[in-house]
């Protein structure tokens, strides 16, 4: 059997609004879809808007916030050398993946949201009858994605991502450009969520999406199972 290939597509984008404060992409969101990826025997790929090191937001490295797959990730040479190389996303051609991946952060709600290769790319993968798999901050990048029919993509789909409540917790919910959860109901979308921080991801037909960072592993494991490996 062939391997199965997944793009992941990090955020290239690394300023907090204008609060000084950086961002990027989180740790965590990365880490633990990549290995169950790759333990699974699936081929990834990484990609970001600008190519080259991707920001990680310096939140996320906090020890809070460690995981076992942080852990693996913070010990393991190649993949950082892998990371501080990805493809740039116009260069890159549906038609070479089996599925895409985005890792979350606060980053994608500024550069992944209105970005037309992004939405270029996840138009292609959902036509061409391919998964497409966000998890918290990154469920922006379907918010600007239509159907054949000019349509939202996501427009009477189960989706989720990060809470208003889980912004207003993190205290940036007047720095942010918009709130994810609305913006996801005002599209159309059939928002679901549960208790803050608690894992959760949902899966409608080819988009599998996840609330915050505790639910990147179920999304990634939810894309590993509708690959069929």
């Amino acid at each position: 059997m062939t391997a199965k290939k997944i793009l992941m597509v990090l955020t290239s984008h690394d300023k907090l609004g204008d609060t000084g404060e950086k961002t990027g992409f989180w740790v965590e969101e990365f880490a633990a879809p990549y290995y169950a990826f790759k333990d699974a025997g699936i081929e990834v790929t990484l990609a970001s808007p600008l190519g080259g090191q991707p920001p990680i937001d310096p939140k996320s490295e906090l020890e809070d916030f460690q995981t076992p797959a942080t852990a693996r990730f913070d010990a393991d040479v190649e993949v950082k050398e892998l990371i501080g190389n990805t493809l740039v996303l116009s260069q890159l051609n549906a038609d070479d993946f089996d599925a895409v991946f985005f890792p979350g952060g606060h980053g994608p709600l500024w550069d992944l949201t209105e970005n037309n290769d992004a939405i270029e790319l996840i138009e292609r993968f959902l036509s061409s009858n391919k998964p497409v798999a966000t998890v918290c901050h990154a469920t922006a990048a379907l918010l600007n994605v239509k159907d054949a029919d000019g349509e939202y993509a996501i427009k009477g789909k189960a989706v989720s991502g990060f809470t208003n409540t889980e912004e207003d917790a993190v205290q940036l919910t007047d720095i942010v450009p918009f709130l994810l959860e609305d913006e996801l109901i005002k599209r159309g979308g059939d928002y679901q969520k549960v208790e803050d921080w608690h894992a959760f991801a949902v899966q409608d037909g080819l988009l599998i999406s996840g609330q915050n960072p505790a639910s990147s592993e179920l999304v990634a494991q939810k894309l590993v199972n509708l690959l069929g490996m």
